[in-house]
Parts: structure tokens; C-alpha cells; sequence
């Protein structure tokens, strides 16, 4: 294995002392015993410069679990130290003077305390954790995603939609946080207030949520997927209305005012609307607005008065115009944005959300009706471009994977990535992703390793500070979310896995975890 910055050979030494319980003395237990074999691998070939086989390895050891250091409380009463962290990004701006070396992060109870220059360890009154080879980051914030979306076929949403749609959404969830690094997630349509209580509770592993509830359209928009074959003979299967979840099809300025009320009334956080037809919804044409002006303005003068943002799927120009014009706060997608609505945003104070990733995600999805693959080209032609006009007026823009393809889940990082390849610089993702984001959606506990603010960190092997894409080669290390860890890397903070989340709803967290 080669001397790398981002995997070193006595990493792996380390890790497996660790693991065989010859690390101070102590002794432990493989859940998975086949863990030697991959170290023993790595160790077995000093010459190997495939630092993706590395990572590999590595990734496979954060799932492995041995039961003396698991856990059962979720909070810890001890003040922790992430020492001498590598490197650090904070969150606070798109600028150098974000970005920090050798530093110490203090945690207790959840949030962080402090963030010093290391020093050495003061005394024996607080938990030091060694992070020296370890690059630090906030906790994502993914500010367009869909939980309860796993494909754009009749199958997959025939799966949502059933009885095992909880089940799903549960997995999704997890690969969000776990695999992803996203600690806050906005859902702009599927998921109710109960998936969000049961996070809240500890039930489900996964970020918080901020959820829309419903994605507003009107009959025929994009929210309506009935078919192609225009008889629309169906009720819509794109979140039906149910328990918890008012039907996403609205019209008439009067409707859309009561709909505003219901989506408050069963504890939508925004409002999410299209002012424009979409790319994947089977019947509407791209160029066209969906709702009219006199319904936008009702929609944003209901929300406003339960002091709720607004959220627009917004990809043709005249669609992009409307919400700008009736007071919608973020605009997402963007596709067609040109350089006077660019300037009118800005004017408005508006954000954007451009959804990058899923345009090159798209053009490779299979069973793509023709309709729809018309649309796709359409907006992959267009879309870099208008990030880069985006960037260049100046407008807040913050990363929303829009995840409706499978292998998107657990994948959200690349939401960065897609726009660093777009033109954004390194930290200026980093910005949209992290600190920017959760201010604009209104999530202003996180998103910045400061002071007073959740302690939602990353830590990873490598520095995806400047090429986020080393998470797609397994460098994402530990997920922490209000100071709990969940990938097992960092044995000496607090660790929940799905193990001790059944044994913590199961017993109260008063029971030992069976050893087997």
C-alpha cells in the first residue's frame, strides 16, 4: 500500500490491533470475522498505489461492528475532543479563511463547544479522540431530495406507494445519513410528518427532515402522472392523498390557499410548487408554465402568513419568471435561467437550487419513454449553462440532489461534485452544501463547525475539501449527527447502529446488546 495522504499503511495496522483487540490490552469481538482477510489483503501488498482498492477496504471496515464498544445511550455526559484534526472546513464562507489545520473541535451534549488550535491534552477530565490523519467537513445539507422516491417507473412508484413504502423509505433514509453524509435533508414532496417524528424519535436512522409534504401542481402538470395516452382515466400515482398527505393536484386561486392550510395543518415546514412542467412527469411539454399568477400569488400569500418558505420547480423561462415575480424564496432546477432573470432574482433576494447531478444521472436511465428522453436532452443541453449564470449574478446557491433514480440515495455528495464539473469552485460547493444551505432553508443550528451548533461533522481519509469526488472512492471515514457517530470509525465518541437503535426501542436503552 502506498505512503498516502489519503490511506497509510499504519492506518490499517492500526485498525486492525484495533479490531483483534490488541490495542491497550483490551479484547473484543468480531460480529463479522472475514474483517482480518480484507486488512490482511491491504497489509499482504506494499506496492499497491490503488488507492480505490484502499478505500474499499476501508468502507467495508466502517460497517463492521464488535460488541464491547457498542454503546447503548445516544448522549454522551463527557466533554469530547476531536484532536488535532488535519484539516478542517467550517462552513462559514466559500474562502480560504474557512479552512483550517491542526485543530481541535470540543463536543458535549450534542453540540460543539469550541473549535481551538490543537494543543496538547490538558488533562484527564475529557475524551480524546486522535482525528491527526482525518480531513473535517459540516454534515451535508441536501436541500431537494425525495425519500420516498426509489425510480420513475410504474413499478417504483407502484412500491412507494404500497404497503412496503415505509419499509423503503427507512433504507433510504439510512443510506442518506450513513452513506451520504447528509445530516439535513429537505424533502420537497412524499415524505408526512410521521416519517419525520419517527427520525425525530430514533425509530428510523436518518437526517432530520424539513419536509413539503406535497409537490403542488395543477391537473396535467408535473405533479399529475397519469399517462401519456391522455385519458387520464386514474387517480395520479405520484403520492396519492392520504393519512397525513393532501393530494399534490390543485387548481383555482382558492384551492391552492386551502391546500396551503392543509399542508400547514399536517406540519409541512415549506411549500413546495411548480411553476413549469418537469423533465420525468409523462404529459406536460417543458416550455410551458404550470400554474397561473393569480394561483403563485395565492399559494405565497397563504404560506407567508404561517410563515412558511415557498420552493419552486421551476425550469422554463416564463416559469422561472413567475416565481420570481409572486415571491417564491428558492427557485429549483433552473434549467433555461437566463442572464435578466438571473439579475431579477438577485434583485428579489431569491436563491436557487440547480440540481446538478441528476442531468447527468438521467441521460443514463433505462426505459425512458420518448416524451420523456426528448426532456432530458432538452435540459442537460442547457443546464450547465445556466449555472454558470447563476454563479456569475451573484445568486445564493445551495445543493439538492433531486434523488429519484435508485443509485442516487447514499450518493448525495455527488450533488457537489456535479457542480464543481459545472464551474462552481471547490469551497464555493462546500458553501452551498453546508453553511449557506441550512441558512437559507432555515435550518440555522448546522451546517458551520462553530460554536453553539449541532455537532453535525464528517470526518474522511483524504482531502475531499478539495476534490469532494474522493467520497465516491470510499473516503468518507465517520457521520456524525448531533454528536453521535454512525459508521463505527471513531470507537471512542458514541455510536448508534440499526443494532442498537432495535435494543434502544425494544428495551428503553436499559438492556445490554446480546453478544449474538
Amino acid at each position: 500500500m502506498a505512503t498516502h495522504d489519503i490511506v497509510r499503511k499504519h492506518d490499517v495496522d492500526y485498525l486492525v490491533a484495533r479490531e483483534s483487540g490488541h490495542e491497550n490490552g483490551k479484547k473484543g469481538k468480531y460480529h463479522y470475522p472475514d474483517i482480518s482477510v480484507f486488512f490482511n489483503q491491504a497489509r499482504r501488498d506494499p506496492a499497491s498505489n490503488d488507492q480505490t482498492l484502499c478505500f474499499s477496504l476501508l468502507e467495508k471496515f466502517s460497517r463492521f461492528r464488535y460488541t464491547r464498544t457498542r454503546p447503548v445511550s445516544t448522549q454522551g455526559d463527557t466533554m469530547i475532543i476531536l484532536s488535532n484534526v488535519k484539516k478542517l472546513y467550517d462552513g462559514t464562507s466559500a474562502s480560504g479563511a474557512a479552512v483550517h489545520e491542526g485543530v481541535d473541535v470540543w463536543v458535549e451534549d450534542g453540540k460543539i463547544e469550541a473549535v481551538k488550535p490543537h494543543r496538547a491534552q490538558p488533562g484527564n477530565d475529557v475524551r480524546y479522540v486522535d482525528c491527526s490523519s482525518l480531513t473535517a467537513t459540516p454534515g451535508l445539507v441536501d436541500c431537494h431530495s425525495h425519500v420516498t422516491v426509489l425510480g420513475i417507473h410504474d413499478e417504483d412508484l407502484a412500491t412507494m406507494n404500497g404497503p412496503a413504502g415505509l419499509v423503503y423509505t427507512e433504507r433510504i433514509l439510512y443510506a442518506t445519513l450513513v452513506h451520504g453524509g447528509v445530516t439535513t435533508v429537505r424533502d420537497v414532496g412524499g415524505a408526512t410528518h410521521v416519517v419525520k417524528r419517527l427520525v425525530d424519535e430514533g425509530v428510523i436512522i436518518g437526517p432530520r427532515l424539513k419536509i413539503a409534504i406535497c409537490m403542488l401542481s395543477t391537473t396535467g402538470g408535473h405533479a399529475d402522472f397519469r399517462g401519456t395516452d391522455r385519458c387520464h382515466d386514474t387517480v395520479s400515482r405520484l403520492w396519492p392523498a392520504g393519512p397525513g398527505r393532501p393530494s399534490s393536484i390543485v387548481d383555482g386561486p382558492w384551492d391552492c390557499r386551502k391546500r396551503v392550510r392543509e399542508i400547514a395543518a399536517c406540519g409541512g415546514d415549506l411549500v413546495k410548487i411548480c411553476t413549469s412542467p418537469g423533465v420525468v412527469s409523462p404529459s406536460d411539454k417543458l416550455e410551458n408554465r404550470d400554474f397561473t399568477q393569480a394561483e403563485i400569488e395565492a399559494i405565497c400569500d397563504e404560506a407567508a402568513g404561517r410563515g412558511m418558505m415557498v420552493a419552486a420547480h421551476a425550469h422554463s423561462r416564463q416559469g422561472i419568471e413567475l416565481a420570481i415575480d409572486c415571491g417564491v424564496h428558492d427557485i429549483q432546477h433552473i434549467s433555461f435561467l437566463n442572464e435578466a432573470l438571473a439579475e431579477k432574482a438577485y434583485a428579489k433576494g431569491c436563491t436557487v437550487t440547480p440540481t446538478s447531478w441528476i442531468n447527468y444521472e438521467l441521460p443514463q436511465a433505462e426505459n425512458l419513454p420518448p416524451f420523456v428522453a426528448e426532456k432530458v436532452r432538452q435540459v442537460t443541453e442547457a443546464h450547465a449553462e445556466s449555472v454558470r449564470i447563476a454563479q456569475a449574478s451573484g445568486l445564493n446557491m445551495i445543493t439538492g440532489t433531486d434523488p429519484i433514480l435508485p443509485r442516487m440515495h447514499g450518493r448525495n455528495y455527488m450533488e457537489m461534485v456535479s457542480l464543481i464539473r459545472d464551474g462552481l469552485p471547490p469551497l464555493a460547493a462546500w458553501y452551498s452544501g453546508t453553511g449557506l444551505a441550512a441558512e437559507r432553508i432555515g435550518q440555522n443550528d448546522t451546517g458551520k463547525l462553530m460554536p453553539g451548533y449541532r455537532a453535525d461533522i464528517l470526518f474522511s481519509r483524504g482531502d475531499v475539501i478539495a476534490d469532494p469526488h474522493l467520497f465516491d472512492q470510499g473516503a468518507l471515514a465517520e457521520v456524525i449527527k448531533d454528536g453521535i457517530g454512525y459508521r463505527g470509525y471513531l470507537n471512542d465518541i458514541p455510536q448508534k447502529t440499526f443494532r442498537s437503535g432495535v435494543n434502544d426501542l425494544l428495551t428503553g436503552g436499559n438492556q445490554p446488546q446480546p453478544d449474538n
